[in-house]
């Protein structure tokens, strides 16, 4: 597995610009070097890029917008998906961070740490074997998340399709079961998106507490402190993943 194949996943979900689209050459190229992945798995990607070479900019920026920011079951913020606005929250971000800044990954001041790109951008910089520990643990999210995704009908499905894939775990059947069942609302229908914003975040179900994955069990646990992700004990101190959704005007 190459460095190269998380860069190009953490452009891939980023907001369509013209630049990312002089990119998709690119993209393609480190796709072809990357025997990690399956042909089943390849495939679909190879289109996702295609159509963000060839489409028209703003159609392909409205349509990322549509899906990543205004539907919050379908964030690419990775604690909105397990804290949602607890108070775990806040401590998951700062672990996250900490492990970003002792691993020499610089953040902005207008980044926030479980933005899923930038994750991947921090996974490029490790070793194969670091790398998968940690993509491994929010892997029942990305499950779900290429479940809603499939359900819309929608090329960015590859990208979590692949993730899983390179992840080399399986997702637990309680995660994807209690994920699956939360509540997802369609970009279109604006009174249902604006309840979902206003009501309380939704968290895992009842079973969740069983599963292996850290992430559910920090959830779970309300007297420890939180931490989404757990790094390899290679990498250094625990740090975890977090951001709440970045909305555009």
């Amino acid at each position: 597995m190459t460095a190269a194949i998380f860069k190009t996943f953490s452009a891939l979900l980023t907001y369509p610009t013209k630049e990312l689209q002089e990119a998709t050459g690119a993209m393609s190229e480190s796709l072809d070097s990357e025997r990690a992945l399956a042909n089943v798995d390849r495939a679909p990607l190879y289109d996702l890029i295609e159509e963000i070479a060839t489409g028209d900019l703003y159609d392909l920026q409205e349509r990322y917008l549509l899906l990543f920011d205004r539907t919050r079951s379908l964030s690419l913020h990775l604690f909105e998906h397990v804290h949602g606005e607890s108070r775990d929250r806040g401590q998951a971000m700062i672990d996250l961070k900490n492990l970003y800044e002792k691993n020499g990954l610089a953040m902005s001041a207008a980044e926030l740490p479980d933005f899923l790109p930038l994750f991947l951008e921090f996974l490029s910089t490790q070793s194969r074997a670091e790398a998968c520990a940690l993509l491994a643990q929010p892997a029942h999210v990305l499950a779900a998340l290429a479940e809603r995704l499939k359900k819309r009908g929608s090329s960015y499905e590859a990208v979590f399709r692949a993730l899983v894939a390179l992840a080399g775990t399986k997702p637990g059947e309680i995660e994807a079961s209690t994920f699956a069942g939360a509540p997802d609302s369609e970009p279109n229908d604006l009174a249902a998106l604006d309840a979902e914003w206003e009501d309380e975040p939704v968290i895992f179900g009842p079973g969740a507490s069983n599963c292996k994955d850290e992430i559910v069990a920090r959830v779970r646990a309300g007297r420890r402190p939180a931490s989404g992700l757990q790094p390899p004990a290679s990498i250094g101190p625990r740090t975890i993943i977090t951001t709440s959704p970045a909305r555009r005007s």
